[in-house]
């Protein structure tokens, strides 16, 4: 099949997105789980200094199988959209386990494992796939200080994370990824970076490069760690023109439901949601059934608040197939006309008058 650009892609995945709801993957920590690997497989025959159980990532060099396998089973459910493997692949967070060195080598085995098993399930049926580049948040904030003695302190610079993002933005599109999505947001400001990186690789390339947002919502009021609401996240990034914005993680449905409708009432593109598979239990173990997500993602689609639907902690292809019956033949929901009055934020937002 002939190769896409970017821009081809998010131009084709808006069509698409105009006539039906979508649906994304679910989680891979929670099937990663399954296989129950011990270090050894984490490792494969690499040299590394440190002990690499639990780096997911990794798996995408060592136990590529495991990733194909996983990805191949939300296809098979139903999933539009599948995202790489890649939430921890930068030097940030690969530096726990002094894999830094194969942040690269990391994204485009992912993005290529991705973009693979997405264009086999397209040509097997003939309907539409669509490969993410998963960026996660890091573990560094550049709105907090990690030092309550000295609150004027910052792990990292703006341009240090900036460049951090672009290394992993730029491996993943080089892999095959269509579009890179900037997900579990708690600090504005680091999706900011996030986004100038892109934007900046998007120039240098001569072609626009679509970006997905997803908000993570750290407390019941509908904020994140950096105290942002999700309008307010709105106003703050709307000028990067993202292809989704929406929410990832936080809690189950239910609790995600008001800020989905705020988001969903102001945002002047797609909204994609994928919440957890509920709340997690004592033993952090999820037990809603697939059926019960499905049902609340369906009483999404009837009151027309979502375009993209899938899930994050704790789903797996089953609740990703419950959600593509909930949903199949239900409109999407209609995107209003953008504001024409200048929209401001702090932690909340702030509309000029014309």
């Amino acid at each position: 099949m002939t190769k896409l650009t970017p821009s081809q892609a998010g131009q084709r995945l808006r069509a698409e997105a105009a006539n039906r709801i979508l649906v994304t993957d679910g989680a891979f920590g929670t099937m990663i789980q399954t296989y129950r690997l011990d270090e050894a497989a984490y490792r494969g025959g690499l040299d590394l200094g440190h002990d690499q159980k639990g780096n997911n990532d990794l798996l995408a060099i060592t136990r590529p199988e495991v990733i194909a396998e996983i990805t191949e089973a939300y296809l098979a459910a139903g999933s539009d959209i599948v995202s790489t493997n890649t939430f921890n692949a930068n030097r940030i967070s690969q530096a726990d386990y002094g894999a830094e060195h194969l942040v690269r080598d990391m994204n485009l085995a992912a993005a290529r494992i991705a973009r693979d098993a997405a264009d086999a399930a397209e040509a097997a049926d003939g309907r539409p796939r669509f490969v993410a580049g998963a960026i996660g948040p890091t573990n560094k904030t550049l709105s907090l200080s990690p030092d309550v003695n000295d609150p004027g302190f910052r792990a990292i610079t703006f341009d240090e994370l900036k460049d951090v993002y672009r290394d992993q933005a730029e491996a993943l599109v080089d892999g095959g990824a269509d579009f890179i999505l900037i997900e579990t947001v708690f600090d504005t400001l680091n999706a900011k970076a996030g986004i100038k990186a892109v934007l900046e690789m998007a120039e240098a390339r001569g072609h626009e490069i679509p970006i997905m947002l997803s908000f993570t919502v750290t407390d019941m009021s509908g904020r994140n760690l950096s105290g942002h609401s999700i309008d307010s996240f709105w106003a703050s990034v709307r000028h990067a023109r993202p292809l989704t914005i929406g929410m990832n993680c936080s809690f189950g449905a239910p609790q995600l439901r008001p800020h989905v409708a705020t988001i969903a009432r102001v945002a002047d593109t797609l909204v994609m949601v994928y919440p957890n598979a509920g709340l997690p239990n004592e033993l952090g173990q999820y037990d809603e059934e697939p059926e019960t997500t499905g049902g609340f993602i369906g009483e999404w689609a009837d009151a027309g608040l979502i375009n993209v639907v899938g899930g994050c902690c704790g789903t797996t292809p089953p609740h990703i197939h419950a959600m593509a019956r909930a949903v199949a033949g239900k409109p999407p929901r209609a995107i209003p006309a953008g504001q024409s009055r200048t929209l401001l934020a702090g932690l909340e937002t702030m509309i000029l008058a014309a």
